[in-house]
């Protein structure tokens, strides 16, 4: 998968993000560094998940609490010091 056009960027996520742990939340300001499949070395979200990485699992969660699509536009950055993974409908568009 190609770099995503907002690696390297601060972008805010949108009005209606909510993660039930309160980690994830609309407003938040988040540093993009890549797709997750880039930054995973060609694994998906899904399989990451199997595999038991704690930021995938959070996304998977998330992911079924807002009826997130299942695709892998999935881009993986920080809030704050924490690595998370977020949908690219979750970012506010620039």
């Amino acid at each position: 998968m190609a770099r995503s056009a907002l690696a390297g960027q601060t972008v805010t996520l949108a009005p209606g993000v909510r993660d039930p742990r309160g980690m994830v939340v609309a407003g938040a300001q988040f540093r993009v560094d890549d797709y997750w499949h880039n930054v995973s070395c060609g694994a998906g979200w899904k399989q990451s998940s199997e595999a038991g990485n704690p930021a995938a699992l959070n996304y998977e969660v998330r992911r079924a609490a807002n009826g997130l699509p299942l695709d892998d536009e999935v881009l993986y950055g920080k809030i704050g010091s924490f690595g998370h993974l977020v949908h690219v409908s979750e970012v506010v568009a620039k």
